[in-house]
């Protein structure tokens, strides 16, 4: 697999952007840019609020080749017309949504070789694994490269890492095995500017 085969996901917070710059906005701006994957990831929404926001971005980014996943919810996810769903590892089964929603696809996020397993066993499309790096309030829960290059040698399906990713460190984490890259803050002061950055330090 080349560099430029990676995928690039962009995670959302609302929470962290700037107050006169709104979610949608922002998804568009990445998806223009060439983020080929973004997670609707608002902890705290209730279901219609979230639903607006999942739909506001998969409509923002029609035309593009980015998809849109949402995080936890499946049937927000297929109501808002998203590509998939991204499901934490004390969420629902992936097998049981693999079942009930065949034409999502279904993300699983774990914390450990053993999680990475267990989530390709059920039937996970992908697998987010982190936090590779050091992240704000996570620091001590960093699992390391080495991690990670085993859990990606362990499993067939796409692994994909998270947790202090950056473009100073994304060839790293490539080189390790990790099959995409997904970040919240590294994108959030310019969106375009840090899929470029991104892009530029893989080729």
């Amino acid at each position: 697999m080349s560099r430029t085969e990676v995928v690039l996901a962009l995670v959302t917070d609302r929470r962290l952007l700037l107050p006169e710059r709104h979610l949608a906005d922002f998804a568009a701006i990445a998806a223009r840019a060439g983020v080929d994957l973004i997670q609707v990831r608002e902890k705290g929404l209730e279901d219609r609020a979230l639903l607006e926001a999942g739909a506001s971005v998969v409509q923002v980014v029609t035309g593009t080749g980015a998809r849109v996943l949402v995080n936890g919810r499946p049937d927000v996810a297929l109501a808002a017309g998203a590509h998939g769903v991204q499901l934490p590892e004390n969420g629902l089964p992936v097998g049981e949504v693999k079942r009930a929603f065949p034409g999502l696809v279904v993300g699983a996020s774990r914390h450990s070789i053993e999680g990475v397993r267990r989530a390709e066993a059920e039937g996970a499309d992908f697998v987010l694994l982190g936090p590779v790096f050091p992240t704000p309030g996570k620091e001590e829960r960093a699992l390391g490269l080495s991690v990670l290059e085993d859990a990606a040698r362990s499993v067939t399906v796409p692994v994909y890492a998270i947790g202090g990713i950056e473009p100073a460190n994304a060839r790293q984490a490539v080189d390790a095995g990790a099959r995409g890259l997904a970040a919240i803050r590294a994108f959030l002061e310019s969106p375009a500017a840090a899929v470029h950055a991104f892009r530029e330090a893989l080729r």
